[in-house]
């Protein structure tokens, strides 16, 4: 039998289901708010929470809680989440404003027919600070209490 607990696997099925839960978590804020289904959300970036932040965090939490939090390796996936987050909420939104001005203006030019040019530009590509944030805070707490279950059911819960 594979244990996972405090190994590499934890890490890596940390990150992953902390970033799918967060697209889960969006989806269901947009059904909410927009009272309609939309599935392709799931395969979209930006919105609330960052599931980028999100993922990354939950990496980064499950590093320090196995390796210690001033392990070497920690400071690296943490300098990792970092660098993802600042693009996630700058670079990328930037990306997303400036798809937006682009749309708009071909609009214009093409008289309201954007398919003659090609079609438009994805706009919802980065994330506000506070979706950042929100995904950061999801994927920590997603990380520990994985973490916890994890122990209790492999090593507490069966001794």
């Amino acid at each position: 039998m594979i244990t996972i607990v405090n190994r590499g696997y934890e890490v890596l099925a940390t990150g992953l289901l902390a970033a799918f839960f967060a697209q889960v978590v969006k989806f269901i804020i947009f059904t909410i708010q927009s009272r309609r289904i939309n599935f392709k959300i799931f395969t979209t970036t930006g919105g609330m929470p960052s599931s980028h932040s999100a993922g990354v965090m939950g990496l980064s939490t499950s590093v320090g809680l196995i390796s210690g939090f001033s392990s070497i390796i920690f400071a690296v996936a943490f300098g990792f989440s970092l660098v993802t987050m600042y693009d996630a909420a700058g670079v990328r939104r930037a990306a997303g404003k400036t798809a937006a001005c682009l749309n708009r203006m071909m609009d214009d030019f093409y008289n309201h027919d954007v398919r003659a040019a090609g079609g438009k530009l994805k706009e919802l590509l980065g994330h506000t600070p506070f979706e950042v944030i929100m995904g950061a805070l999801f994927g920590v707490a997603f990380a520990y209490f994985f973490h916890q279950y994890l122990l209790c059911h492999s090593i507490l819960c069966f001794n």
